[in-house]
């Protein structure tokens, strides 16, 4: 807009990243005082899992917040032993040297060299350690911050403050399951936020869908069950119409959460793709939705 001017302080980490410290360090601040921190006790913020999704939320938290590191420490937890192949690895090379800016920051992190190997062939690049330098494995073209991150769950988890669900909903039953015994032990609850989306679902003993947060309870009875019509002919052996059996069960209130402004029940993100995918299927066989 002609006539605004946007002021942006910002400055660059010696690790070559960028932060922004419009506030930053305010809103951490407050974040510690609700979470009962005092000085020298650091905020502890973990991301399990390291795809696209969460490694680029884990570097946005980097980025905003991971100079401020006599207040925080953000980490990301991934699977160790994913070798890159070699086509990667060359692809990764042009990549790098195609980025001025990424370039200097490997040659000051003495970290460029193994890229070299790696591009010739005499060595081999783990998911686990270009994402150190900021290179995520299911998007090479897109470098992000580089990130700390620890391969062994257990330390990863066991004393967080916060902890960001990054992993699929295929994946997020069973390494919460292994996360809730490290937790037996705990006095405080962590934070847990969040990001899969989509659903599993069952059909013993009656069809019903369980999402992501529901999951990550490990041991929630609160699963939701198909119930009127759709489970009367489903029990009689009879068809059912998969788009109205999964309507209902996405229409139940316990999958709703309170608008903010509008105080009015909504579909959480995580339940975004199926509805996608139902409102596309409607929309191809009614051609719209009422």
């Amino acid at each position: 807009m002609v006539g605004t001017v946007e002021i942006n302080h910002s400055s660059v980490n010696s690790n070559g990243s960028r932060h922004n410290s419009n506030g930053a360090e305010e809103r951490l601040d407050e974040l510690r005082r609700l979470l009962g921190k005092t000085d020298g006790d650091l905020l502890k913020i973990v991301g399990v899992g390291a795809g696209a999704w969460g490694s680029v939320f884990a570097a946005l938290l980097q980025d905003a917040y991971g100079h401020l590191r006599d207040k925080v420490q953000i980490r990301i937890w991934r699977r160790p032993g994913r070798s890159v192949d070699r086509s990667t690895a060359e692809h990764l090379f042009e990549v790098i040297n195609s980025r001025e800016d990424v370039l200097r920051r490997l040659i000051r992190r003495c970290a460029y060299l193994k890229y070299v190997e790696a591009r010739l062939g005499d060595r081999t690049l783990y998911a686990d350690e270009i994402l150190r330098d900021g290179f995520c494995l299911n998007m090479i073209d897109t470098p992000v911050c580089p990130l700390k991150v620890v391969t062994n769950l257990q330390e990863a988890v066991w004393d967080a403050d916060i902890v960001v669900n990054g992993l699929p909903s295929t994946e997020t039953r069973e390494v919460f399951e292994d996360i809730s015994r490290y937790w037996k032990e705990r006095i405080t609850v962590p934070i847990i936020i969040s990001l899969a989306k989509g659903i599993e679902a069952a059909l013993d003993p009656v069809p019903r869908i369980v999402t992501p947060t529901q999951m990550i309870k490990c041991a929630s009875k609160s699963s939701l069950a198909l119930s009127g019509r759709y489970l009367m002919q489903f029990q009689k052996g009879n068809g059912v119409s998969a788009v109205g059996a999964f309507y209902e069960l996405l229409s139940q209130s316990s999958l709703s959460v309170l608008h903010p402004e509008e105080k009015k029940p909504v579909a959480p993100a995580e339940l975004c793709p199926i509805l996608k995918t139902l409102y596309k299927i409607l929309i191809r066989r009614f051609g719209f939705i009422s």
